[in-house]
């Protein structure tokens, strides 16, 4: 794939909610986090709802199932039915039932979302390798997943039997930190068998398919906190994305990153859908956003001025991916970012 490598943040003079007609919400990290709704998530919805925005929620959580989430989400204050809710369950199903013939028994290590997205396709989850599997499906499967699953998991695999998983993201936000993700998991197993999966979830091209698929989206708009998934995802996809800094992602992170982690947008939270963004223009020998200036110097980057803290970290990822080009910026943040708070 051929794209142009993206040297600054871009800006718009209209709302984000009026130049897009779908919102590819993530959800941990984006809408909610520990179960509880982020700051300013509930009315930012509800306004780019009303102006007429599609809001779709697209979570690489293989466990729960579409209705669980569009419930939770209605308990939040935020109105959604289960066919605006895209699980990489979802994704992987689809992906197994093109290349297995309707009715075949898939053997699942995880929860009751990969069961339910595999009777959708017409596929029969069963729990055992002697059950005599087309393929072995794995996703998150919660922190009660016993150990034994991995292992039946491994017989299968071991016998030739194709291996799929729902995505590989090795952390996943709780209540308490960090805790490890479906892709730690995935390690387990690809370390007892030698094996590869086949994997659908964000970033990867069968996530986004299932999305585009489920929405009907023209001009749809990734809206995430990560930038190896969500951003990642939209690059994949060739579609635009906005960053929203109340998750996993911090502003080091987001200098440091390569071109296919770079955002079109990057806003503080979900308000960044209903503003335009402010342009970064080239100015004395750096990039100027708001009241900063930013400049790539000899070891580190250098920031200058006053003003919001958001235009002077567009204005250094500016300074930062232009000098990284297609590579990935070196030079020391530290001192920019303390000057930002960030």
């Amino acid at each position: 794939m051929s794209q142009v490598v993206r040297t600054r943040p871009e800006g718009s003079g209209q709302a984000l909610s009026e130049v897009y007609d779908t919102a590819l919400l993530d959800l941990d990290g984006v809408v909610y986090a520990g179960g509880n709704a982020i700051a300013h998530a509930v009315e930012s919805l509800a306004t780019a709802r009303a102006g007429g925005m599609h809001l779709a929620y697209v979570t690489n959580n293989a466990l729960r199932t579409p209705d669980t989430v569009a419930d939770h989400l209605t308990e939040l204050g935020i109105p959604t039915g289960a066919d605006d809710v895209i699980t990489s369950a979802q994704a992987v199903a689809r992906l197994i039932s093109e290349q297995v013939p309707e009715g075949s028994q898939v053997l699942v290590i995880g929860g009751e979302g990969l069961r339910v997205a595999l009777r959708e396709r017409g596929l029969v989850p069963v729990e055992s390798a002697e059950d005599d599997p087309a393929a072995v499906v794995q996703g998150y499967g919660g922190p009660e997943l016993q150990w034994a699953r991995f292992a039946e998991a491994c017989y299968a695999i071991a016998r030739g039997v194709p291996w799929y998983a729902s995505n590989t993201d090795l952390t996943i936000p709780s209540a308490r930190g960090i805790a490890p993700g479906n892709g730690a998991a995935v390690e387990v197993v690809r370390i007892a068998t030698g094996a590869e999966p086949q994997v659908a979830g964000k970033p990867l091209p069968p996530m986004h398919r299932e999305t585009i698929l489920r929405t009907g989206a023209r001009r749809p708009l990734v809206v995430g906190d990560r930038l190896d998934t969500d951003i990642e995802g939209a690059f994949n996809g060739e579609v635009d994305s906005l960053l929203v800094l109340t998750g996993v992602t911090d502003g080091a992170q987001l200098l440091a990153a390569p071109p296919q982690h770079r955002p079109t947008y990057v806003d503080a939270d979900l308000r960044g859908l209903l503003t335009g963004q402010p342009e970064v223009s080239e100015a004395d020998g750096g990039f100027r956003c708001g009241g900063w200036t930013a400049k790539a110097g000899s070891d580190r980057l250098e920031l200058d001025g006053d003003g919001e803290a958001l235009d002077g970290l567009r204005a250094l990822c500016a300074a930062a991916w232009t000098a990284a080009g297609d590579g990935v910026c070196e030079l020391d943040p530290g001192k920019a970012l303390a000057r930002l708070g960030l």
